[in-house]
This record gives structure tokens, sequence and C-alpha cells, in this order.
């Protein structure tokens, strides 16, 4: 019989599609669980592929891999897709499809298998990393085919005796990773409507807050934050101490309208304490120790970084280049930011870096000032020429 490998999370989606694929298909169902910092009881997630039908059920732990390969990398490109959405999501899709698709070829699989919609961007990521890794391997989307809604899958699940870890009272759909949390559905959809209180569950309500400020130091080595306060963490623990730190203080909180890649606009829901705080911090610490020009372009490829990352164009050679480029920048990059945790707000506040490029000298106006105001003049007449000629040229024209 034909196997099929399921990228499996144990939520409605592949829950449902687990027996919907078997039976329309008449394949094995390999359900493959990639845990990137989701927090889940990964080994009852395995054992309900099981029980809904899949004849293998395997997790894998790459919540370090995430951070060394994907996060360092949106890290250094200060990803940020539309200026507001750390894109957790769209980053660790192409890890979960290389996973996915490592087994589907150790297995001699003939499918793979998501459960995304027809909607939504991750169906796109999914399978341009599917062609990418392994090509020739037939796709398979139920959700793209069984045109159920939300509630006629929960139906679903219930006359068949799946269980699921929602309800028609409470139909939000989330995905979670170590770099954020998004909320979808229900009254989310109406952006009209403040998003519902009980959607978030990282962070508090910032009006409820503590009305103390919290100071979080964090170190940098070459770009990739390694320490806080002065301990050396691994970097999956740290992004999961500053989530916990930062949602005590209603840090991370994003309610936007997006443009989705298939060309609609989305209302979503985000959590990302972790990522705002670092992203804070890295783009404070760059500011100091990075020069003008650099800074500058680089701010350019970031942005076509962030929208290769939320395209799912994570598998191409323009990617692997910027992100080179970005390797190269943070070389100057080492250094500590205090960054002040209050009522919501994450701000860096102080900043130190043996690479810095702030020279009191120059920069102060008191005493111990080294900046020649003479020389100001001639560079003021040599900046201005190109103005002052065109100016000229355009009175004399009239």
């Amino acid at each position: 019989m034909d196997k099929c490998v399921l990228a499996y999370s144990g939520g409605l989606d592949t829950s449902v599609a687990v027996q919907w694929i078997a039976e329309k298909y008449g394949v094995e169902i390999i359900a493959v669980a990639v845990d990137v910092g989701e927090e889940k009881n990964y080994e009852a997630i395995r054992q309900k592929a099981l029980q809904v039908g899949a004849v293998e059920s395997i997790v894998v732990d790459a919540r370090q891999e995430f951070f060394d390969e994907y996060l360092t990398r949106a890290i250094a490109a200060n990803l940020m897709y539309e200026g507001r959405y750390p894109a957790f999501t769209a980053l660790a899709r192409p890890l979960l499809a290389k996973k996915q698709a490592e087994i589907a070829l150790e297995r001699g699989a003939k499918y793979l298998a998501h459960g995304c919609t027809g909607k939504g961007n991750d169906q796109v990521r999914f399978e341009v990393a599917y062609a990418a890794l392994a090509p020739g391997t037939a796709v398979i989307a139920p959700a793209r085919e069984w045109g159920m809604t939300r509630e006629q899958e929960i139906d679903y699940a219930e006359a068949h005796g799946i269980p699921v870890p929602v309800g028609k009272a409470s139909p939000y759909s989330t995905d979670t990773n170590l770099w954020g949390r998004s909320i979808e559905c229900g009254q989310i959809e109406d952006p009209s409507l403040e998003g519902p209180a009980d959607a978030w569950q990282w962070t508090v309500d910032p009006a409820a807050a503590p009305d103390e400020p919290a100071y979080v130091k964090i170190t940098f080595e070459r770009g990739v934050p390694v320490a806080l306060d002065g301990k050396t963490l691994p970097g999956a623990e740290l992004v999961a101490t500053l989530n916990q730190l930062g949602g005590a203080h209603g840090v991370g909180r994003i309610d936007m309208v997006e443009n989705r890649l298939v060309g609609i606009k989305s209302r979503e829901l985000y959590e990302a304490p972790a990522a705002t705080i670092l992203l804070e911090a890295h783009r404070d610490l760059e500011a100091l120790t990075l020069d003008r020009e650099t800074t500058h372009f680089k701010a350019h490829l970031e942005l076509r970084y962030s929208e290769l990352v939320y395209y799912g164009l994570w598998f191409t050679p323009l990617r692997e280049a910027i992100d080179a480029f970005m390797a190269d920048t943070q070389k100057r990059v080492s250094g500590e930011v205090t960054v002040k945790l209050f009522k919501g707000r994450a701000q860096a506040v102080a900043r130190e870096s043996e690479r810095s490029l702030y020279d009191f000298a120059l920069a102060t106006y008191d005493e111990g000032d080294i900046f020649d105001p003479s020389d100001s003049p001639g560079f003021i007449h040599l900046w201005g020429l190109p103005a002052k000629i065109t100016a000229r040229v355009d009175r004399e024209a009239k």
C-alpha cells in the first residue's frame, strides 16, 4: 500500500485529515509532528495520531535547530513582514517541510500532505518546500478538497470519534512556536471588532501589567543573543525565558490586517514577546555598531528578505545570498542592550559595545568636543552643489 507522510499538529485540520486521506486515497498515513517550541505534550500528540488512524507517528525535536538555523537569521535580518509581523509561522514552515520530506524519502512515500486551507499562505510554503526537497512526490491538500467549513469539520470529528482541541463556542485556529503565537477565526475575522480577550494566552492585558517596569540586559555575539542579565543560555531557552518575561508585562501583542500571499487581506492576532524584545535590542545594537551606509542599504534587503520568508521562498538562491550579506554585517554586532519592559512596550534604553562607532568626543556639545565646525561650510557647499546647479538651470530655462 502507498504511504503518505502528513505534517501533523494534533489540531482540528490534521486530525480530521488522517482519516479523510486514508479513506479517500487508500493509503497508509505516517504522521510527523515537529516540535519547534509549541509547549505541547508531544507524546500525547504522537499517540493521538495513532488513535485516529495513522500507522506510524513520529515526533521530531527541532527546537534548537529552529533557533540556530532560522531564528538567528531572522534576527540578523530584523525580520518583520509589513513592519509588524515577525513571521514566526512562515519561518517554521520550511523546517517542518524539511523534516517531513526527509522522512518521506526514507520511507519511500508516494505522497506528502498538509492541513493548510486554500486561502492561506502555508499551502504555498509547504508545497514550494516539497518541490525543492522531494521533487516528484505528489501532494495531498485535504482542506482544499473536502469543502467543509470549520463547523462542519468539528461535526465530522465528532461523528468519527476524533478528539479535537476546539469547539464551536471557541473556534480559534492557532499556531505556536518559539517565536510567537497566531490566532485566527471566529470573531477575529471581523476587523471592525476588538480582538476577544480570551484569544490572548501568552500576554497579559497591558493595562493590567505590573505598575513597575522590568529591565533585561541582552548580550549579543556577532548578532546572536547568547545571554540574559549576564547568564549564558541555549538559544531556545533564552527565547522561551523572554516570552514569559515579556508576556507578563503585556509585551508583544499584535493586531493587524495583513496582505496574504494569495492576494486577500486577513485580520490576524499575534503574540510575540521574545521576538519583540530581541528585535528591538538587535536593531538598537546595530545602530551603535554599523556604519550609516550599511545600515541604510541593509534596510532595503530586510524588506525583501521578509517577503521571501513570508512568500515561502526559503529554499532559494536569493534567500541564501541575502543571508550571506546579513551574516557579514553581523561580525560587528556584539555588545549588550538593556531593554525596559513596561505596560506592553519594549524599549531599548541603554547599550554598549567594544565595536561601538559612537564617539563621545565628536557627539558632545560640551567640553571635550573635538568636532571642527569650520569644516561644515565647505561640506555643505559641496553637498548642495548639485541642487544649486539644477535650480540655476531651471531658472534660466523659464
